[in-house]
């Protein structure tokens, strides 16, 4: 058994240091092509995919770079010109570049596997198609977790008539030191270190020193886990590859058009102006009316045209804030002395926590308000965090007419609906922070769709944080077919966010239309931030042919499969593909992925823990415990189960036990049947349901038909890096330890249990 248990560890070890990036370099270099060329109206550029090495810490990292660089080049176009781009991989991997909001043939839409056939190392791959749009865009792989390692640039679609204006291209970015493989694999994993590192842990401590200890255990009775609103930690936020970029060239009195590219991995931004009003003028390369703001939130892959004034002499601070306000990065425009712009305070998640236990049943669903539907971003449910507007919006809501106000509304609404940001509630009234949504974008020009049948689907996003499992109607994207649609129909989808996250959902190769109000001139876009509790409809023509991907482009959420595949009937063979059914498989290998877990504790009295495979339903788990002499014994348990259920409360599993420990006489647990632990080694099959509180009740059966209730809870957290749990059960069994975290994979920990004692030592969390 000791010997089993080392191989495991090792075969762990061993898997844990093979890296994204193999930065082993190609056998032949060839001479590279000039990056652009134009030729007539062909406009021809040549990219390079490299393995790199970037220091933006302190410590050296492995990368992705594209021409050297990251992000990687602009490139820039003319509409009615023909884009010919020829995308070489130097990597010793596969990878892949989607040309973002571009609307072009199917076949070079850039999803591997589904639209386009992988680039293998070596390969070069040659795109050409004309350019039919103007606007601002951008291209990134979707291979794997490539993009968080900077395969991301911006793509600049110029009218072909447009008028001479100052402008400048800002693209925002997300960067982890970790490998974003490692990432990903400790969000299926459930650590808090992220948490950790924001300052976000919401622990016990905190809580009663605040005085939201109500808040907090009702938050976990709900069986929710601490309040977030963005998974990852990231090290640094960039603004064209900086934390601060600089643009000098502008002085008193121009008006700059910026080119605002979200493209990050999964961080929203803040967006706010230190010499004046924002005023919007396109979205996702789409011009909508002119609209001034004080500030607008930026989601993951969408784009913003916006133009700002350059107030006097001086370098005026264009800030970029993470919507969990860890960090930010800044671009200075104009030159002189710095004038900064008002800096976010920070979150207060308690506040928060309260509101979405008023928002989330026990059955872990959105609980909709009596007679309001949310819609377009007029009603942020996250301003209650906002220290700057808590003042105002809490004397808004004073102001509220009655028929509004005094709607019949739970008591979580009642008390809430000062702290939303509501459509027209900050503008009417001077002073007042106005925060662009989607209500106020109007298109310049009608954007109804054609005559055609009208084909209607509802998609409910749901998902949960405990697993970070994230689905559409509870299903990934391989657990449902593709939603076949017709050329020359119209698409309506109904979306509504049953969770407790924003979600940017875009759709590849077309525009859809956001019904907010504004009837035939209703706003394009590509890419739709829908907000929890929140229902939009948003609706396109199907004009195209091919399988094109609808997906959340928070990198991880999609790679964990929310999303659907629309698929044109009737379409003619993909040539990129061949074997479509092999391909398929591919696509959907992404959220059928296993990871990798382990909890190694050892200490003076022996050691204990888990490793494990999981994935979004499944998990394969061997557990041991090996003390230091007989009389403590050893055991070790294999258990292979499914989560049942949207919330995944419930997991089924089956699998073999085998314990040996020396003891006089017989034992008996509080059946009174007799626990033979001298050579137990038998099947074993149970159900674990997680309960109020988040304990976990476990109930058993063994081969030789002894039953087991088992209740614990693991991780319980006192402070932000202090961890509790306990365990007993009816064989009579029980253990309670500390762990006190000190990096992302070790801790020191104290541990008694009633078979091995009281021991000290380390803690291993892989």
């Amino acid at each position: 058994m000791k010997t089993t248990v080392l191989i495991l560890l090792g075969l762990l070890i061993t898997g844990s240091v093979f890296p994204q990036h193999m930065h082993m370099g190609k056998m032949k270099m060839e001479q590279h092509l000039p990056f652009y060329t134009k030729i007539g109206n062909r406009e021809i550029y040549h990219l390079y995919i490299t393995d790199t090495i970037v220091n933006y810490t302190g410590k050296k990292r492995a990368a992705m770079a594209i021409n050297g660089t990251i992000p990687a080049p602009a490139l820039e176009f003319t509409e009615g010109d023909t884009a010919e781009i020829y995308v070489h991989n130097d990597m010793m991997m596969e990878t892949s570049i989607h040309w973002h909001g571009v609307i072009l043939p199917n076949r070079y839409d850039g999803v591997s596997y589904l639209t386009t056939a992988p680039l293998k190392p070596g390969e070069t791959h040659f795109y050409k198609f004309p350019l039919v749009q103007h606007g601002t865009l951008w291209y990134h792989s979707h291979t794997m977790t490539q993009q968080q390692s900077g395969l991301y640039g911006a793509f600049i679609i110029h009218h072909k008539q447009q008028a001479l204006q100052k402008e400048y291209t800002l693209l925002l970015s997300d960067w982890n030191d970790e490998n974003p493989e490692q990432v990903e694999r400790s969000l299926h994993n459930q650590t808090d270190w992220y948490a950790i590192k924001k300052g976000s842990t919401q622990n016990y401590a905190e809580a009663i020193s605040k005085g939201y200890l109500s808040a907090k255990l009702t938050n976990e009775w709900k069986r929710m886990v601490a309040m977030d609103v963005s998974d990852v930690y990231y090290n640094r936020f960039f603004s064209n590859g900086k934390t601060e970029q600089t643009a000098p060239q502008f002085k008193a009195g121009d008006k700059v058009k910026l080119h605002v590219i979200n493209g990050s991995s999964s961080t929203y931004f803040w967006l706010n102006y230190a010499g004046g009003k924002i005023t919007v003028i396109a979205t996702d390369g789409q011009e909508v009316e002119p609209v001034k703001v004080d500030r607008m939130i930026i989601a993951v892959a969408e784009t913003y045209d916006v133009e700002v004034t350059i107030p006097k002499a001086g370098s005026f601070e264009f800030l970029a804030t993470a919507e969990d306000r860890s960090n930010s990065t800044s671009l200075w425009l104009g030159d002189g002395p710095k004038v900064k712009a008002k800096a976010l305070s920070k979150l207060n998640y308690f506040e928060g926590m309260k509101m979405m236990n008023g928002m989330m049943t026990m059955g872990g669903d959105m609980q909709k308000m009596d007679g309001m539907q949310m819609s377009n971003q007029k009603m942020d449910m996250n301003s209650v965090m906002y220290p700057e507007l808590t003042a105002d919006t809490t004397s808004a809501m004073k102001m509220m007419p009655e028929d509004t106000a005094g709607k019949k509304m739970d008591s979580m609404a009642a008390t809430y609906m000062g702290g939303m940001n509501m459509e027209g509630m900050d503008m009417g009234t001077a002073g007042k922070i106005i925060t662009l949504n989607y209500g106020m974008l109007k298109a310049p020009k009608p954007t109804n769709l054609p005559p055609g049948p009208t084909k209607v689907f509802t998609f409910n996003l749901t998902g949960n944080m405990n697993r970070y499992v994230w689905t559409i109607n509870n299903k990934t994207v391989s657990e449902s077919d593709k939603i076949l649609i017709k050329k020359g129909e119209n698409v309506r989808i109904l979306l509504y966010n049953n969770t407790m996250m924003r979600h940017p959902m875009h759709l590849h190769g077309h525009y859809f239309r956001v019904l907010n109000g504004q009837g035939d001139y209703a706003p394009l876009k590509n890419t739709l931030d829908i907000m929890p509790m929140e229902t939009d409809t948003i609706e396109f023509a199907a004009t195209a042919s091919g399988d094109w991907f609808f997906h959340c482009h928070i990198l991880y959420h999609m790679m964990s499969g929310m999303g659907r595949i629309f698929s044109y009937e009737n379409s003619p063979p993909n040539p990129e593909i061949p074997d479509s059914a092999e391909a398929i498989k591919k696509v959907y290998a992404d959220d059928r992925h296993f990871y990798t877990g382990a909890k190694i504790g050892l200490e003076s009295n022996g050691s204990d823990g888990n490793i494990s495979l999981v994935n979004t339903r499944w998990k394969i788990q061997t557990l041991w415990k090996i003390g230091t002499t007989d009389e403590k014994g050893y055991e070790s348990e294999t258990i292979a189960g499914r989560y049942l259920r949207q919330m995944q409360w419930l997991y089924a599993y089956a699998g073999f036990n085998y314990e040996y420990r020396k003891v006089n006489g017989l034992e008996k647990n509080l059946f009174g049947q007799v626990s033979d632990q001298n050579n137990r080694h038998t099947v074993v099959a149970g159900l674990a349901y997680t309960l109020p509180l988040l304990f976990v009740a476990d109930a058993r059966v063994d081969g030789n038909g002894k039953f087991r209730l088992q209740l614990g809870r693991d991780d319980i957290p006192l402070t932000s890096r202090l961890r509790f749990s306990l365990m007993g059960n009816t064989d009579k069994e029980y253990n309670a330890g500390l762990r006190y975290i000190i990096t992302k994979y070790f801790s020191v920990s104290s541990h008694y249990d009633s078979d091995m004692g009281l021991g000290a030592g380390l803690t291993i969390v892989y």
